[in-house]
């Protein structure tokens, strides 16, 4: 994994000043996927060609085309593809629980869920969406500067123990993306989920985990310590405490792709040990869904 992001002071340093390490990282994994447009592909209003189609009674005879209408018995008219910039707003937790790695090879919590944010920022931003972030933090706008500024911000570290959702200055209708391993407080995931329904907000929860997390291959005696040392368990027996935790996690994850159900979100869980292409690519497609 590279070396921890640069904290860039300002936009004209973003600009002048070497790329980041997370914003290179990002930029890379974002050339590994191969995406068309961004599930902007319908008829409306616009300036590029989308397909022909046969005349129908409404269609008023100066939008018939009759260069490819000579070619048919019928005649036909342009669809246009409507093509109206969506605005994304991006929620990473920057908590002390997502700087967890079980293994010196394996990238922390913090650092894909960091890479994986970014990299779809970038992709949209290519494809002509305004991006930004949650809670008036950064406002949606188009551009490479844009991304540049998400990496600056998403660099830092916060130092609560869990984070929470935050839904503040969401914009109407638009789209939402929310990367935690969601281990903290699931009201708050809730609270958030339901301020974003209410504005007709949809978009995709990716639970970011490390494997071990996923398979909890503890045995003996153990100290359980949370990232900031503020909670603390011992045990002389942490294999006992196995099936009870993977059942709580197992409830935790039902829980989340059942909130993401009701609010018309998609949720993904990834692990940190899988390939970020693969959840990258789903977390693209993910936001193209309307339903």
């Amino acid at each position: 994994m590279t070396e921890r992001p640069l904290t860039l002071r300002s936009g004209a340093e973003a600009l002048a000043a070497p790329l980041p390490p997370l914003l290179a990282e990002a930029e890379h994994l974002a050339t590994t996927v191969i995406v068309g447009d961004h599930g902007r592909r319908r008829a409306g209003l616009g300036d590029t060609f989308w397909q022909y189609r046969p005349a129908q009674y409404h269609d008023e005879r100066r939008h018939i085309d009759w260069r490819r209408s000579a070619k048919s018995d019928n005649q036909f008219v342009q669809d246009k593809e409507w093509q109206i910039a969506q605005s994304v707003q991006v929620w990473v937790d920057q908590s002390a629980s997502m700087s967890y790695a079980s293994r010196d090879d394996l990238p922390s919590k913090a650092d894909r869920a960091r890479v994986l944010a970014l990299a779809s920022a970038i992709l949209l931003l290519r494809g002509g969406e305004r991006v930004g972030l949650t809670g008036g933090l950064l406002p949606p706008k188009r551009g490479e500067a844009q991304a540049a500024q998400m990496a600056a911000l998403l660099s830092e570290d916060h130092t609560d123990d869990f984070g929470a959702p935050v839904a503040d200055g969401m914009l109407h209708h638009s789209r939402a993306v929310f990367v935690s391993d969601f281990l903290g407080d699931i009201d708050a995931v809730e609270r958030a989920l339901s301020e974003a329904a209410d504005r007709d907000i949809r978009g995709a929860l990716v639970q970011v985990l490390d494997p071990a997390e996923e398979a909890f291959p503890f045995d003996g005696r153990t100290i359980f310590e949370s990232m900031t040392g503020a909670m603390r368990h011992e045990t002389l027996k942490a294999a006992d405490l196995r099936d009870r935790y993977l059942d709580r996690l197992a409830r935790r994850k039902d829980r989340l792709a059942e909130l993401a159900r009701l609010s018309g979100w998609q949720f993904h869980t990834h692990h940190t040990g899988d390939s970020a292409s693969a959840a990258l690519l789903w977390l693209y497609s993910a936001l193209e869904r309307r339903s």
